[in-house]
Protein backbone atom coordinates (compact mmCIF):
# COMPACT_ATOMS: atom_id res chain seq x y z
CA UNK A 1 0.00 0.00 0.00
CA UNK A 2 1.35 3.46 -1.39
CA UNK A 3 1.91 5.44 1.91
CA UNK A 4 -0.73 8.65 2.51
CA UNK A 5 1.14 11.92 1.87
CA UNK A 6 0.89 14.56 4.36
CA UNK A 7 2.23 17.72 3.50
CA UNK A 8 4.15 19.15 6.02
CA UNK A 9 4.77 22.99 7.02
CA UNK A 10 6.98 24.98 5.08
CA UNK A 11 10.10 26.12 6.87
CA UNK A 12 9.69 29.60 6.28
CA UNK A 13 10.04 33.15 8.65
CA UNK A 14 6.60 35.16 8.88
CA UNK A 15 8.51 37.72 6.56
CA UNK A 16 8.89 34.96 4.12
CA UNK A 17 5.63 33.72 4.37
CA UNK A 18 3.97 36.74 3.65
CA UNK A 19 6.45 37.20 0.63
CA UNK A 20 5.71 33.25 -0.43
CA UNK A 21 1.88 34.13 -0.80
CA UNK A 22 2.18 37.29 -2.38
CA UNK A 23 4.59 36.54 -4.95
CA UNK A 24 3.86 32.82 -4.99
CA UNK A 25 2.00 32.58 -8.35
CA UNK A 26 4.38 35.09 -10.04
CA UNK A 27 7.56 33.07 -9.39
CA UNK A 28 5.76 29.90 -10.57
CA UNK A 29 5.37 31.25 -14.33
CA UNK A 30 8.33 29.57 -15.47
CA UNK A 31 10.36 26.10 -13.81
CA UNK A 32 13.08 28.65 -13.96
CA UNK A 33 12.25 30.87 -11.56
CA UNK A 34 10.40 28.67 -9.27
CA UNK A 35 14.07 26.38 -8.53
CA UNK A 36 15.63 29.79 -7.87
CA UNK A 37 17.91 32.54 -9.52
CA UNK A 38 21.03 30.36 -10.20
CA UNK A 39 18.44 28.01 -12.28
CA UNK A 40 20.07 26.87 -15.70
CA UNK A 41 17.26 27.44 -18.93
CA UNK A 42 16.00 24.28 -19.27
CA UNK A 43 14.75 25.43 -22.69
CA UNK A 44 17.54 26.31 -24.36
CA UNK A 45 17.35 26.15 -28.47
CA UNK A 46 19.33 24.43 -30.42
CA UNK A 47 20.20 26.74 -34.03
CA UNK A 48 20.43 23.74 -36.46
CA UNK A 49 17.44 21.96 -34.71
CA UNK A 50 13.51 22.37 -36.81
CA UNK A 51 11.07 24.46 -34.86
CA UNK A 52 7.88 22.92 -35.32
CA UNK A 53 4.41 25.48 -34.87
CA UNK A 54 2.28 25.46 -31.75
CA UNK A 55 -0.60 23.78 -32.52
CA UNK A 56 -3.37 24.12 -29.73
CA UNK A 57 -4.01 27.89 -29.77
CA UNK A 58 -7.86 28.31 -29.93
CA UNK A 59 -8.26 24.44 -30.17
CA UNK A 60 -10.75 23.04 -27.38
CA UNK A 61 -9.35 19.45 -26.02
CA UNK A 62 -12.04 17.06 -24.69
CA UNK A 63 -10.73 13.59 -25.02
CA UNK A 64 -7.79 11.83 -23.14
CA UNK A 65 -4.97 11.44 -25.18
CA UNK A 66 -6.03 13.65 -27.82
CA UNK A 67 -2.75 15.99 -26.39
CA UNK A 68 0.09 14.74 -24.18
CA UNK A 69 2.80 17.07 -23.32
CA UNK A 70 6.63 17.33 -21.28
CA UNK A 71 8.44 19.78 -19.79
CA UNK A 72 11.89 19.22 -17.98
CA UNK A 73 12.63 21.26 -14.56
CA UNK A 74 15.35 22.21 -12.50
CA UNK A 75 15.67 20.47 -9.29
CA UNK A 76 18.92 21.74 -7.26
CA UNK A 77 20.38 18.95 -4.45
CA UNK A 78 22.91 19.70 -1.29
CA UNK A 79 25.62 18.21 -3.36
CA UNK A 80 24.80 18.98 -7.16
CA UNK A 81 21.15 18.88 -8.87
CA UNK A 82 18.92 16.70 -11.16
CA UNK A 83 16.39 17.28 -14.08
CA UNK A 84 12.70 15.96 -13.88
CA UNK A 85 10.91 15.37 -16.78
CA UNK A 86 7.20 14.78 -17.03
CA UNK A 87 5.02 13.31 -19.70
CA UNK A 88 1.44 14.79 -18.67
CA UNK A 89 -2.02 14.01 -20.55
CA UNK A 90 -3.46 17.57 -21.33
CA UNK A 91 -7.10 16.80 -20.87
CA UNK A 92 -6.97 14.82 -17.55
CA UNK A 93 -3.60 16.53 -16.09
CA UNK A 94 -2.59 12.86 -15.65
CA UNK A 95 1.28 12.50 -15.31
CA UNK A 96 1.82 9.21 -17.46
CA UNK A 97 5.27 8.67 -16.69
CA UNK A 98 8.23 10.77 -15.67
CA UNK A 99 12.24 10.61 -15.03
CA UNK A 100 15.37 12.20 -13.39
CA UNK A 101 18.94 12.55 -14.62
CA UNK A 102 21.77 14.72 -13.74
CA UNK A 103 22.54 15.49 -17.21
CA UNK A 104 20.22 17.38 -19.41
CA UNK A 105 20.37 15.13 -22.44
CA UNK A 106 17.42 14.19 -24.67
CA UNK A 107 18.02 10.28 -23.35
CA UNK A 108 15.96 10.78 -20.16
CA UNK A 109 13.15 12.40 -22.00
CA UNK A 110 13.04 9.84 -24.69
CA UNK A 111 13.02 7.53 -21.93
CA UNK A 112 10.29 8.71 -20.24
CA UNK A 113 8.44 8.83 -23.59
CA UNK A 114 8.67 5.02 -24.32
CA UNK A 115 7.91 4.77 -20.55
CA UNK A 116 4.39 6.20 -21.12
CA UNK A 117 3.43 5.21 -24.13
CA UNK A 118 4.49 1.65 -22.75
CA UNK A 119 2.97 1.93 -19.48
CA UNK A 120 -0.69 3.42 -21.06
CA UNK A 121 -0.78 1.51 -24.19
CA UNK A 122 -1.74 4.41 -25.78
CA UNK A 123 -0.10 7.45 -27.88
CA UNK A 124 -1.47 10.56 -28.68
CA UNK A 125 -3.12 12.56 -31.44
CA UNK A 126 -0.63 15.48 -30.75
CA UNK A 127 2.86 15.94 -28.53
CA UNK A 128 3.73 19.51 -27.42
CA UNK A 129 6.75 20.75 -25.73
CA UNK A 130 8.65 23.91 -25.34
CA UNK A 131 11.66 24.24 -27.94
CA UNK A 132 13.91 23.07 -25.98
CA UNK A 133 17.27 20.78 -27.56
CA UNK A 134 15.89 17.72 -25.82
CA UNK A 135 12.22 18.07 -27.90
CA UNK A 136 13.94 19.10 -31.27
CA UNK A 137 16.63 16.44 -31.57
CA UNK A 138 16.41 13.51 -34.01
CA UNK A 139 15.92 11.26 -30.90
CA UNK A 140 12.32 13.05 -29.47
CA UNK A 141 11.22 14.02 -33.09
CA UNK A 142 12.19 10.58 -34.72
CA UNK A 143 10.23 8.83 -31.79
CA UNK A 144 7.16 10.74 -32.27
CA UNK A 145 7.34 10.35 -35.90
CA UNK A 146 7.92 6.85 -35.79
CA UNK A 147 4.19 6.36 -33.62
CA UNK A 148 2.33 8.84 -35.96
CA UNK A 149 2.68 11.57 -33.41
CA UNK A 150 1.99 15.06 -34.95
CA UNK A 151 4.35 17.62 -33.28
CA UNK A 152 3.05 21.00 -31.46
CA UNK A 153 6.03 23.37 -29.54
CA UNK A 154 5.08 26.30 -27.66
CA UNK A 155 5.89 29.78 -29.13
CA UNK A 156 9.40 31.18 -28.08
CA UNK A 157 9.26 32.30 -24.10
CA UNK A 158 5.83 31.67 -24.05
CA UNK A 159 5.17 29.47 -20.49
CA UNK A 160 1.73 29.93 -20.84
CA UNK A 161 1.05 27.73 -24.05
CA UNK A 162 2.28 24.60 -21.70
CA UNK A 163 0.23 25.76 -18.77
CA UNK A 164 -0.60 22.91 -16.96
CA UNK A 165 2.70 21.08 -16.79
CA UNK A 166 4.03 24.23 -15.42
CA UNK A 167 1.43 24.11 -12.48
CA UNK A 168 2.85 20.75 -11.71
CA UNK A 169 6.08 22.37 -10.95
CA UNK A 170 4.89 24.82 -9.07
CA UNK A 171 2.59 22.52 -6.75
CA UNK A 172 5.72 19.67 -6.59
CA UNK A 173 8.11 22.16 -5.53
CA UNK A 174 5.80 23.88 -3.02
CA UNK A 175 4.02 20.94 -1.93
CA UNK A 176 7.14 18.51 -1.66
CA UNK A 177 10.76 19.66 -3.04
CA UNK A 178 11.10 22.69 -0.82
CA UNK A 179 10.42 20.93 2.23
CA UNK A 180 13.42 18.55 2.37
CA UNK A 181 16.71 18.36 1.20
CA UNK A 182 18.40 15.87 -1.01
CA UNK A 183 22.11 14.48 -1.08
CA UNK A 184 21.56 12.11 -4.11
CA UNK A 185 19.31 11.79 -6.93
CA UNK A 186 18.17 8.00 -5.49
CA UNK A 187 16.96 9.87 -2.52
CA UNK A 188 15.28 12.68 -4.84
CA UNK A 189 13.30 9.78 -6.76
CA UNK A 190 11.71 8.40 -3.62
CA UNK A 191 9.90 11.82 -2.78
CA UNK A 192 9.12 12.45 -6.13
CA UNK A 193 7.55 9.21 -6.67
CA UNK A 194 5.75 9.52 -3.54
CA UNK A 195 4.01 12.94 -4.57
CA UNK A 196 3.15 11.72 -7.97
CA UNK A 197 1.33 9.31 -6.77
CA UNK A 198 -0.77 11.47 -4.57
CA UNK A 199 -0.74 13.75 -7.37
CA UNK A 200 -2.45 11.37 -10.13
CA UNK A 201 -4.86 9.13 -7.66
CA UNK A 202 -5.35 11.47 -4.68
CA UNK A 203 -5.62 14.84 -5.74
CA UNK A 204 -8.90 16.43 -6.59
CA UNK A 205 -9.36 18.53 -8.93
CA UNK A 206 -12.06 21.65 -9.62
CA UNK A 207 -11.20 22.20 -12.98
CA UNK A 208 -11.89 18.00 -13.41
CA UNK A 209 -15.01 18.33 -11.24
CA UNK A 210 -13.10 17.38 -8.07
CA UNK A 211 -12.29 14.10 -9.78
CA UNK A 212 -8.38 12.60 -9.61
CA UNK A 213 -6.33 12.90 -12.50
CA UNK A 214 -5.75 9.36 -12.95
CA UNK A 215 -9.64 8.30 -12.53
CA UNK A 216 -10.36 10.60 -15.59
CA UNK A 217 -7.48 9.08 -17.70
CA UNK A 218 -8.44 5.75 -16.80
CA UNK A 219 -11.68 4.93 -15.43
CA UNK A 220 -12.68 2.45 -12.90
CA UNK A 221 -15.16 0.28 -15.75
CA UNK A 222 -12.02 0.99 -18.34
CA UNK A 223 -9.84 -0.75 -15.83
CA UNK A 224 -12.24 -3.51 -15.51
CA UNK A 225 -12.59 -4.15 -18.85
Amino acid sequence: MPSIYQPRRPRASPLWQIVHHAWGDFLATTSTAIAGPTAPSTSKPAKDHTIYPYQLRNREITEVDEVWCADITYIPMERGHAYLVAIMDWHSRAVLAWGLSNTMDSGFCVRALKEAMSRTGRRPKIFNTDQGSQFTGRDWISTLEAHGIEISMDGKGRWMDNVFIERLWRSLKYEKIRLWSYDTVGDLRGHVADWMDFYNHRRKHQALDYATPWSIYEPIKQRAA
